[in-house]
């Protein structure tokens, strides 16, 4: 069972404004996907391999996918060579944030 769209531990708002996703990827998965919570963090499975900063760049482009927001809005702000990744996102709704993240952490559940 997930928490409710308030109560995402992976997701904090900023003082500015902005939302902070704590993540945990998977790097070298079947498919590009959330795969639920892991701790307090996003559990994200990608395809492609932690070299060369591609597993990085995939973070961005699958959660902007995602998340259906433009990749202008994500930015990587810690993590860039672990598996534990925190993204910065600004200059969009948190409501619809957080219930893009229920949707798929519930499609997660069912999988």
């Amino acid at each position: 069972m997930h928490p409710r769209a308030d109560q995402l531990p992976c997701l904090q708002r900023t003082a500015d404004g902005g939302l902070l996703l704590r993540l945990h990827v998977q790097p070298r998965a079947a498919h590009n996907q959330v795969a639920g919570l892991q701790g307090e963090a996003l559990k994200l499975r990608l395809t492609s391999p932690p070299v060369d900063g591609k597993a990085n760049k995939a973070v961005i482009a699958t959660l902007a996918r995602l998340l259906e927001l433009p990749k202008s809005c994500l930015t990587l702000r810690s993590g860039l060579q672990s598996r534990t990744k925190t993204v910065r996102i600004e200059n969009a709704d948190e409501a619809q944030v957080r219930a893009r993240l229920q949707t798929l952490l519930a499609a997660a559940d069912k999988a």
